[in-house]
């Protein structure tokens, strides 16, 4: 593969409304550096951002809606005047740097623990222990049985999440992601293990499928759908509860095909893992099938090297590559990329800790 503009990853794209100058994208990452009570973006997430600001684009870390939805010790939020205040510090930086940059917003839901929620207990779709294990400011927990939402309780959440789009467009994001992913609340709606309504928010697939499509339309009255993505992982395993069999993937299918009807700027696809990682034939299995009942941009995401990512792309699997672990230690990712230069390695017990270092200290490749 060239080392210069012929890279697929290199080439401009533009999602919905998003003109993207390459299609490296900075893949969502938790790092837990909001370490103060109102858990607020601070001075460093600003110098973090702009520091990976030649990415194609940037999504940030997944950020609380409300306070209902925490479940992790200093995740930032964007609920708040302060918040927005400072995610605005952040856009501003970006956007000087000449990058562009989007919100992801989200909710634990049942994964969370009455630790982070003053004792209350964490929400649901349904009172079902998802038996997993939680992050509290003591360590890990076992997860508790959650308390299932109440229909006033679903629009009220709802109302969360059209908030949370109005204060990202005040803090000059270019546009807003749906965290949809992993065991998160969204997830847990979509699962049948842990949704066991009986109203028009469970039972069969569409119904499950609800709760998303509304915060889609919260969100993308906000934005226009053109500067709306939302992030899914239809393979996702995680213990009892989150099993990706054939019945979960054709539920996934039908909910592609009908994502596809919402005109978004992209959907942000995690492929499968084989439980060492990221495999080329289940990957290209994967992006085929999604390819095939969504019709509108993929960004991919999953394990992807500069060749993989390359290769997915001249395949016409995806229109994107986002890119986490290899941004936290690689700020000039995009160039070391074109220059088929080696990337550093991270210090992984610097990536939920550790203030400045590990975190803005990673320096950018010497040019030859």
């Amino acid at each position: 593969m060239s080392d210069d503009a012929s890279q697929p990853l290199l080439r401009p794209v533009r999602l919905g409304a998003l003109d993207l100058p390459n299609r490296v994208v900075m893949a969502p990452m938790t790092r837990a550096r909001a370490t103060n009570p109102g858990l607020v973006p601070t001075d460093q997430h600003a110098v973090y951002y702009t520091q990976r600001a030649s990415a194609g684009l940037i999504v940030t870390e997944g950020t609380w809606v409300g306070p209902e939805a925490i479940g992790y010790i200093h995740v930032p939020g964007i609920y708040t005047d302060e918040q927005t205040a400072g995610w605005a510090r952040v856009t501003d930086a970006v956007h000087a740097a000449g990058g562009r940059i989007v919100s992801q917003v989200g909710h634990l839901g049942a994964i969370s623990h009455p630790d982070h929620l003053g004792g209350r207990l964490p929400v649901a779709p349904s009172a079902v222990n998802p038996v997993a294990m939680s992050f509290t400011p003591d360590g890990p927990k076992e997860t508790v049985t959650p308390h299932a939402l109440t229909g006033a309780e679903i629009a009220a959440t709802l109302d969360d999440y059209r908030r949370a789009a109005e204060n990202a467009r005040r803090a000059g994001f270019d546009g807003q992601e749906i965290h949809a992913q992993g065991n998160h609340l969204i997830a847990q709606f979509l699962n049948p293990r842990l949704n066991r309504r009986t109203d028009a928010y469970g039972g069969s697939g569409e119904k499950r499928a609800r709760f998303l499509l509304k915060v889609v339309e919260a969100v993308t009255d906000v934005w226009g759908a053109d500067r709306v993505g939302v992030k899914l992982s239809p393979y996702w395993r995680d213990g009892s509860a989150f099993i990706a069999d054939e019945d979960v993937l054709a539920d996934y299918d039908q909910l592609l095909k009908r994502l596809g009807d919402s005109d978004l700027a992209y959907l942000h696809l995690v492929g499968p893992e084989d439980g060492a990682g990221a495999d080329e034939t289940l990957t290209l299995a994967a992006f085929g099938r999604f390819r095939a009942h969504y019709r509108g941009a993929v960004v991919a995401n999953l394990g992807f090297t500069r060749e993989s990512g390359n290769d997915l792309i001249e395949r016409g699997l995806a229109d994107a590559v986002s890119f986490g672990a290899p941004y936290i230690a690689n700020p000039d990712l995009v160039e070391r990329f074109a220059r088929g230069l080696p990337l550093a390695e991270a210090d992984r017990d610097t990536y939920y800790a550790g203030g400045e270092r590990g975190y803005v200290d990673y320096p950018v490749a010497v040019r030859s």
